[in-house]
């Protein structure tokens, strides 16, 4: 489950500026779950907008913002999405991109995308997964650096860091010293024994 943060309305606010028709895409599934997109919150963005003078037009639930096939589909959900001038996605980055790319309007996000779905504790997890479509991190003990390291070394760290401390961070441990700790923990063979090979970033 994709985990979203919903942006203050201040934020959202300047991209509405001059439009006359705002239409709401929401997402029913995993916003829905998290309470930033669901048809409850899209009914309060309306409201809101609304008050404040801004005027909406009606909106749409697909099942998913991330698998809407056309912009027929969402026509189907809400005709008068055909006289929308911008388009409010209340989803994840990969919904309001995937709705982007099937409309001729502008289109803004609602949200920040905080995590791939992980928790560490009741925390989102950050930076698990960068969806490279070249997975090692079973070299890593299950540790991936070139989601958790700000500058994706995949051959060590870059000898920035103190006390164990990422250089760019400042506050986060050193992806490499992590990875160092849970090899040790589970007696396995050190990273760095074998070169990693730079990513294939055409695929």
């Amino acid at each position: 489950m994709i985990i979203t943060r919903a942006k203050p309305i201040e934020d959202i606010l300047p991209h509405l500026e001059g439009k006359k028709n705002i239409f709401i895409v929401g997402c029913n599934v995993c916003a829905a779950k998290i309470k930033t997109g669901g048809e409850d919150e899209v009914l309060n963005m309306a409201d809101r907008l609304t008050a404040r003078g801004y005027p909406v037009l009606g909106w749409a639930l697909p099942t998913a913002a991330c698998s809407v096939r056309s912009f027929d589909h969402l026509a189907e959900k809400n005709e008068k999405i055909k006289d929308a001038d911008i388009i409010l996605a209340m989803g994840c980055g990969s919904g309001t991109s995937v709705i982007a790319s099937v409309v001729s309007v502008p289109v803004t996000g609602t949200n920040e995308t905080v995590s791939l779905g992980g928790l560490l504790g009741y925390d989102p997890a950050k930076n698990l997964c960068v969806l490279c479509g070249e997975c090692n991190i079973g070299d890593f003990a299950g540790i991936c650096p070139n989601a958790r390291c700000p500058k994706s070394q995949m051959n060590g760290p870059c000898g920035g860091s103190k006390n164990h401390k990422c250089e760019v961070t400042k506050e986060e441990d050193c992806v490499w010293y992590l990875i160092e700790q849970r090899m040790d923990l589970l007696h396995m063979t050190p990273a760095l024994k074998s070169v990693q090979m730079p990513k294939n970033h055409k695929v």
